[in-house]
């Protein structure tokens, strides 16, 4: 079953495994996985298997049936469970700001990172959310950053039955991101064409890989990691993480307490002792002022290179996003305001900073 199997084989280190072409079925392949180690919880795997067995494609946004939105929940709920597992910084503060006045957290948005060759890009991962109802919505370009970006709106159905806390609130907008590797150095593109080139397939099954929190390609050497840190960090994040949830965002203007006022939060979370990136200022402004962003710095775990080497990583962070009001509906009383009455959409300059959480020299700089 080529090395799908290796994915069980990890220490307290992060060990992400690959997996390459196989003439077994996806169920076949993962039922493999079910009852070994991993990062994700046996509950959830055995729960991802079951879906992943019965859950048929979803047909076309109005024909909808009940059961593909909660195959889509139960596939987001893994990657959330994959995200908390490597994450402690965001565990600890989605249930600090839980812990005041008994809130509920609703995500605004989440977001992925992949590399813009062999078909690895933003489609590898966008292909399964527009089959659940997604609209793709803007592009978003960092020139300086070698990158281009593509956010999603979640399908337009009833919450009604999904008024929880994360993946069971409210559906997040989703932020898709990919490294225009044709721009890279000759030695970087060589380094990120080896591996797309050994995921084979994986990357019909990106969602699959976040889910689990596997990499599609064969674990890569320190030495092709560091040359990847030198010219791009998301270059070098992507490469050990894969598909991995990059970070979640709480939507702080949906919080019942105090802390929906974001300036209050990003106090909260500093006098609870975590940094936050403080790359343009810790408050990143839009031009039209009405979109709010902070977040905090990536955590860092260790990672056994394919040459023996174990090092610290980064891994991922949390964000956290306050959406104002439109002047057109200013005139509206709060108890009235919904999602659709703020702002929309993302902001390439604040997108541009909340890159730097998961830079070493954010990371220096906050020591």
């Amino acid at each position: 079953m080529s090395s799908l199997s290796s994915y069980a084989a990890r220490t307290k280190s992060f060990q992400p495994s690959s997996f390459s072409s196989s003439s077994l079925p996806i169920s076949q392949n993962f039922i493999s996985l079910v009852g070994k180690s991993s990062s994700v919880p046996k509950s959830t795997a055995k729960r991802l298997f079951s879906i992943m067995s019965t859950a048929a494609p979803i047909a076309p946004q109005g024909s909808r049936v009940e059961g593909a939105e909660s195959f889509l929940r139960n596939v987001l709920a893994s990657m959330e469970a994959v995200y908390l597992s490597r994450n402690p910084t965001a565990k600890a503060i989605l249930e600090l700001v839980r812990s005041v006045h008994n809130d509920t957290i609703c995500y605004d948005h989440i977001a992925f990172r992949t590399f813009g060759m062999n078909g690895h890009g933003i489609d590898s991962l966008a292909r399964f959310f527009l089959d659940f109802g997604y609209t793709q919505r803007e592009e978003l370009s960092f020139p300086a950053k070698k990158l281009k970006a593509f956010w999603f709106s979640p399908p337009s159905i009833s919450n009604a039955v999904y008024d929880g806390d994360g993946v069971n609130g409210p559906l997040p907008r989703v932020f898709i991101s990919q490294l225009l590797v044709d721009q890279m150095s000759q030695q970087t593109q060589e380094i990120i064409r080896k591996y797309t080139e050994s995921s084979y397939n994986g990357k019909k099954h990106a969602a699959l890989a976040s889910a689990l929190g596997s990499l599609t390609w064969e674990k890569p050497s320190h030495s092709e990691f560091v040359q990847l840190v030198r010219e791009s960090e998301y270059a070098s994040w992507t490469l050990v993480n894969g598909f991995a949830l990059n970070h979640v965002t709480i939507s702080t203007h949906r919080l019942k307490s105090y802390l929906k006022n974001i300036k209050s939060l990003n106090q909260f979370i500093e006098e609870n002792g975590y940094k936050l990136n403080n790359e343009g200022g810790v408050l990143k402004v839009s031009p039209d002022g009405l979109l709010l962003q902070s977040s905090t710095l990536a955590d860092s775990i260790s990672f056994e290179f394919s040459d023996g080497v174990t090092a610290s990583v980064p891994c991922s962070y949390i964000e956290f996003a306050e959406r104002l009001v439109l002047p057109q509906y200013k005139h509206l009383p709060l108890a009235e305001v919904k999602e659709h009455h703020r702002r929309d959409g993302f902001e390439v300059g604040n997108a541009d900073k909340i890159f730097e959480s998961t830079s070493r020299q954010q990371q220096t700089a906050n020591a």
